[in-house]
């Protein structure tokens, strides 16, 4: 059961426990199996029963058999289980290097082995947040995941051991460092190869989203990969369903952690997919779209994974405002980054929506007589407002692509469910001693749709509902003619008229005539729940408008 099910039941009554909803991903971990059939096999074997107390001559067992069959792959490259020792090997090596908290990236280690000492050390860039005393290195192949978000184990065969670099140090804050790099908490995929020369061995790690080969005994291999793992062990240690319901219930205990962010390193060569998540959602809802784009070469080498994560029980146009001032400081600390394609799940849909779009005035005037700097608050309060309903659309972005989007609100929002939600949700935008200020500032807009007052400042469920001005009012103006989009629509299968018209075909919360928008350049209908983004059809259909983007058919 997804979240927003779940908050209607919290409405109800009565008690809402994160167990009562489904996990995105659930993790264990044993020791992969392994037959020996090779000499290096054997050499595997031999080593894995080595005593854990001797954690140098274990690394040495696994080094023997990594160069064991770096040999046979020098006479024999396609030979695959030679390859498949290879990696195994090299997986052992950085569990030993984890169980046994050693750091031969600092100083190199003197590992007993078959025919005499071999020297291992770690290498890495140097950069303070890549430091890896502050993470840890494990071995993909030592977890199993289960849950919702995690469906089929999404590799790429080839050479190297599948890693999971993954934060691990109390206090360390990567972005303090780079503000853009994921968050405090960093998951990350590499792959580890082993290099000879001589007796000295050196791991070093590849990238596998920026590298697509790598050279070892004389020959060139597809890097392995495993896209699976970061994201799931990710969802699985920091359990972001914990605080979806929080955000949208409590957004002023979560206001500074509205972010744009990288999923991976910044590459100017590639384009930015931007990915915005919906109502009581947060960017863990995009892992099942992020592992599939990134099975696919040309996505790799082309796309990279950006994501705005926002606490969403304030008004979407709000966060909108707030997401234009996180592109304004990442425009300039990238300066130069290649055009944006934005993908939007529901209110994450409405938030995309107003980046390809111009208000002028219009939205303004539909709250106020008055023009800005005449409003009698303070200026900072004129600026919260202004920036939320006067806005330009965003050069940077070349694209949209939307799925499930609620453009035109869903009735839900004016049920029985809808009302109580929006009661509960409190909080405030910006610092508590403008509160009064903006209480007055709302005092000050004209009558609302139903032709009352308003007595509070609204929350995202007032911004859903279909009457409500702001969604009105956007809907009178077309987005800008020089961005295209497409449209991805779910339907639960039991058709209906795509109109207002009952029965009305709809995803099980927003109905098709909210979602659909004249223009688009596609638009396809999925047989699919409210969360389309995750469909395997309307996945397919976002790599498709991607390879499309590129020029590509």
């Amino acid at each position: 059961m997804k979240a927003h099910f779940c908050f209607c039941i919290a409405l109800f009554g009565l008690v809402l426990t994160v167990s009562s909803c489904s996990n995105y991903s659930s993790v264990s971990e044993k020791r992969p199996k392994f037959h020996p059939v090779t000499p290096a096999g054997h050499l595997i074997a031999r080593a894995l029963d080595h005593p854990a107390k001797q954690p140098q001559a274990q690394i040495g067992g696994f080094i023997d058999a990594a160069a064991a069959a770096g040999e046979v792959l020098k006479k024999h490259p396609h030979d695959a289980q030679a390859r498949k020792d290879y990696n195994f090997a090299v997986g052992r090596i950085f569990e030993v290097i984890h169980s046994a908290k050693l750091q031969p990236w600092k100083t190199p280690l003197i590992c007993p082995g078959a025919g005499g000492n071999w020297s291992f050390s770690v290498a890495h860039d140097g950069k303070p947040e890549h430091n890896p005393s502050y993470f840890r290195i494990l071995p993909a192949d030592r977890f199993r995941f289960h849950g919702t978000l995690v469906r089929d184990r999404t590799m790429k065969d080839g050479l190297g051991a599948p890693m999971v670099i993954a934060s691990a140090r109390q206090g360390f804050d990567p972005t303090k460092y780079d503000p853009f790099i994921q968050g405090k908490s960093v998951y990350y995929g590499v792959t580890e190869v082993l290099q000879f020369n001589g007796r000295h061995c050196v791991a070093a790690y590849i990238d596998p989203l920026a590298t697509e080969t790598v050279k070892f005994a004389g020959h060139t291999y597809p890097v392995a990969a495993d896209f699976t793992a970061p994201l799931a062990l990710a969802l699985a240690e920091l359990a972001p369903r914990k605080t979806e319901l929080q955000r949208l219930v409590r957004p002023s205990d979560f206001t500074s952690s509205a972010r744009l962010a990288r999923l991976q390193p910044y590459d100017p060569k590639k384009i930015p997919i931007l990915c915005i998540h919906g109502l009581g959602d947060s960017q863990a809802t995009w892992a099942p779209l992020i592992e599939t784009l990134r099975s696919d070469p040309t996505i790799r080498q082309n796309y990279q994974i950006w994501f705005f994560n926002y606490p969403t029980g304030y008004p979407y146009p709000l966060m909108a405002a707030t997401l234009r001032k996180q592109l304004d400081a990442i425009n300039a600390y990238h300066s130069g980054h290649k055009k944006i394609v934005v993908i939007g799940h529901s209110m994450g849909g409405m938030i995309a929506r107003l980046l390809i779009t111009d208000s002028k005035m219009k939205i303004w005037n539909a709250y106020y007589d008055a023009l800005p700097d005449q409003l009698p608050v303070s200026p900072e309060t004129r600026k919260v407002f202004a920036s939320a309903f006067i806005f330009k659309h965003r050069p940077e972005v070349s694209r949209v692509i939307y799925a499930s989007a609620s453009h035109r609100g869903a009735d839900k929002a004016n049920n029985f469910g809808g009302r109580l939600l929006a009661g509960i949700i409190g909080g405030n935008p910006t610092a508590p001693n403008l509160a009064g200020d903006q209480a007055k500032a709302v005092s000050l807009m004209k009558p609302d749709y139903s032709g009352d007052q308003l007595k509070r400042i609204p929350n995202s469920i007032d911004a859903l509902k279909p009457g409500n001005r702001f969604v009105t009012t956007i809907d009178t103006i077309s987005p800008t003619p020089r961005v295209p989009f497409n449209s991805i629509i779910a339907d639960r299968g039991k058709g209906g008229n795509l109109n207002r018209t009952r029965p009305v075909s709809s995803d099980g919360i927003v109905p098709y005539w909210s979602s659909h928008l004249d223009g688009a350049e596609s638009e396809l209908i999925v047989s699919s729940g409210h969360w389309s983004n995750q469909h395997p059809q309307a996945i397919a259909e976002v790599k498709r408008i991607l390879l499309k983007h590129l020029g590509r058919k």
